[in-house]
């Protein structure tokens, strides 16, 4: 399984999302260094180490932006630590506006 669906269930799981968009944004990191590279020291832009998370869950409700932030690295902490590099998170509660 991959990364991004593993973090999509997780996700799913956790916080019952009304909307979730699990973004791979690594090939927009192309020759960026990075540990994993290939033998150069740069980033190839393939794989799974950068993300974007927008989610949209009730479970955030009276969160503070930390607070959430927070409640998605935790959840995803084994994902980080096996090489997903860059996480942006984007998590809003039902009801509150989002730039997506």
């Amino acid at each position: 399984m991959s990364i991004q669906a593993t973090m999509e269930g997780k996700l799913n799981k956790a916080f019952s999302p009304e909307r979730l968009v699990i973004i791979n944004e690594s090939h927009l990191h192309a020759g960026h260094h990075h540990h994993g590279s290939d033998h150069h020291g740069a980033y190839d832009g393939t794989g799974e180490t950068h993300f974007r998370v927008r989610i949209v869950s009730p479970v955030f409700a009276g969160m503070s932006r930390i607070e959430r932030h927070r409640a998605v690295n935790e959840l995803l902490a084994d994902e980080l630590k096996a090489g997903v590099h860059a996480l942006a998170i984007e998590p809003a509660a039902p009801g509150e506006q989002t730039r997506w």
